[in-house]
């Protein structure tokens, strides 16, 4: 090449250059357009160990080493559900370059929690607002256009499409994202989160799962310290069928990113599947004080929802250890919150079933009867799926002591918050209620004496209740329906087909307190010792504490001491 030649192709070379540096500055965003877009600002809290925060993530984007490290950070947080965090480093990317599209991207995927409670209006005008954004400006790879592309699958048209659908078009797109870009692992990782996120609760074969699942296993071999992939596996994994699978990831995820409160309170969603119920204790001990640790650092005035979430499950296990003293202690401690930022579904749950659970699974029907709607001064009215738990308890507890009319305003009460969430084209959560509803109906109707239609009545109940999954923001239900449906056949004096049902149950819900009771005195009644001895056994193991109070540990105790007495 001669030297005239080479100064023309530098020539032009450097003028290409410039004149992509001027597209790409004169199409940044305006400052208008950046306070209209409301982002989360502030620095990250930090409750974890120096040297291991949100585990090892590396996701390539298009700018500085400075923002690079800076959107690694995000991703993680993303990846952990850290949102609020992770919106704030990406806010911190966006002010240090504007014209950063892959930031607004993930804005847009902060505001998406594709396995939480769908959007809010707000959130989901918020997404799509940064997601536009994301599209409009110039500079980005083919990857990059990939993901925002698929993103926008998700936002576009959101005030018409129902979140299903429109999940479901996130997956379809990120299929097409992993299968174009097979190197980047992370497309991976996020088509994976698509795929349980998409998944229909009703399908018990598991599919989409089930292909997340062999995706993140494969992945987790080469990255064991990705949190995406330990954090999705228990999700992907979240089913009695399937949740033995997700047991070394549970063990795992609270050491890869122990500055997340949810990395440290997620593993417990699979030892409560198990019946774990020390391991589901630890892990919420040290997620509730990680989530108090950040509302004071964080400068959240009162408390942290993730605190409120983590006790749910923490007061669930203690009652399945038969440790109602302990869990009646952070049933006070909850009455003493005041304050809760965000207020988000979880906070609603957890004041509604936290009670809720205390007194049924201890079968205090006087004090169900009577149980108040508190916070009183607390937004009921936006969670009408929380605000039913109360509902059905006051419902349980009046049929079981006699107060016919008063259970049948409470039964009244659910019939008008299932319609409210069908209104509302909420389909899960109205299933959920109507199996509430029918539960309590079946009681009123024993209460009444009218034994073939109350088990008729629960049996729809139950029936109901297995066609679906529980919600990821619940433990279990507050009280399992086929559980239910066993008490009442042994009411009956119906102990074999009793403790037919109180096996089901187990199948599903292991080591439950009640079920393994219900089991072993059935398996009495029925006159099958060698099952009562076990069940009777297997209760005692599961609730070791000596100082409980519960009269059915004390029945165990009676039935195994004069079963040694016989031989001797």
């Amino acid at each position: 090449m001669t030297n005239a030649l080479k100064f023309a192709w530098w020539l032009g070379f450097g003028m290409c250059t410039l004149l992509t540096a001027c597209e790409r500055k004169s199409q940044t965003v305006s400052s208008a357009t950046l306070t209209a877009l409301d982002l989360k600002r502030g620095n990250i809290s930090l409750c974890g160990p120096a040297d291991k925060q949100f585990g090892s993530v590396a996701f390539e984007v298009t700018g500085s080493d400075k923002i690079k490290a800076d959107f690694s950070l995000a991703v993680a947080l993303l990846h952990s559900f850290e949102y609020d965090a992770a919106e704030k480093v990406f806010a911190r990317i966006i002010d240090q370059d504007p014209g950063c599209a892959m930031a607004y991207w993930g804005v847009a995927m902060c505001n998406y929690h594709p396995l939480w409670t769908p959007p809010t209006p707000a959130e989901l005008a918020k997404g799509a607002r940064a997601v536009a954004l994301a599209q409009q400006l110039p500079g980005k790879s083919a990857r990059e256009t990939a993901y925002i592309d698929a993103l926008t699958a998700f936002y576009a048209d959101h005030q018409r499409t129902d979140h299903h659908t429109r999940s479901v078009r996130f997956a379809q797109a990120m299929t097409r994202l992993a299968t174009n870009f097979p190197r980047d692992t992370e497309a991976t990782i996020f088509y994976a989160l698509a795929l349980d996120a998409s998944a229909a609760p009703t399908d018990k074969t598991f599919r989409n799962q089930r292909k997340a699942g062999a995706l993140l296993q494969r992945l987790q071999r080469q990255q064991p310290n990705h949190p995406g992939i330990v954090h999705y596996l228990i999700h992907t994994y979240d089913y009695p069928e399937l949740a033995a699978l997700a047991l070394p990831a549970a063990r795992h995820y609270a050491s890869v990113a122990p500055s997340s409160a949810h990395a440290l309170h997620m593993p417990s969603h699979i030892f409560t599947r198990l019946g774990l119920w020390q391991e589901c204790i630890g892990s919420n001990l040290a997620a509730a004080a990680s989530a108090q640790c950040y509302a004071e650092s964080a400068g959240l005035p009162g408390h942290w929802d993730e605190e409120l979430h983590s006790l749910d499950y923490l007061v669930y296990a203690y009652l399945q250890q038969g440790d109602t003293q302990r869990a009646r202690s952070y049933w006070r401690y909850l009455d003493t919150i005041r304050q809760v930022t965000p207020v988000t579904f979880k906070v609603a749950y957890a004041y509604a079933a936290i009670p809720a659970r205390c007194v049924l699974e201890t079968k205090q029907w006087d004090a169900a009867a009577q149980m108040p709607l508190r916070p009183a001064n607390f937004a009921w009215d936006e969670f009408p799926w929380q605000r039913a738990i109360t509902h059905f308890a006051r419902a349980l507890g009046s049929a079981r002591t006699g107060h016919a009319a008063q259970a049948r305003t409470e039964v009244a009460q659910l019939s008008a918050l299932h319609a409210a969430l069908l209104q509302q084209h909420d389909a899960y959560k109205a299933r959920q209620v109507d199996v509430q509803q029918r539960a309590a109906e079946a009681w009123l109707l024993l209460a009444k004496g009218k034994h073939a239609a109350a088990l008729q009545r629960m049996q729809q109940a139950a029936d109901l209740e297995d066609q679906t999954e529980k919600h990821p923001v619940t433990p279990s239900e507050v009280l399992p329906a086929r559980e239910l449906l066993a008490d009442m056949l042994l009411e009956l004096q119906q102990p074999a087909a009793a403790l037919a049902a109180y096996e089901a149950t187990l199948q599903k819900h292991p080591n439950r307190f009640n079920a393994l009771y219900g089991a072993a005195t059935a398996a009495e009644k029925a006159g099958q010792s060698k099952k009562a001895t076990l069940y009777y056994q297997q209760l005692l193991t599961v609730a070791p504490a000596a100082e409980t109070a519960r009269p059915e540990l004390a029945a165990a105790r009676l039935f195994l001491t004069n079963l040694q007495l016989q031989f001797i």
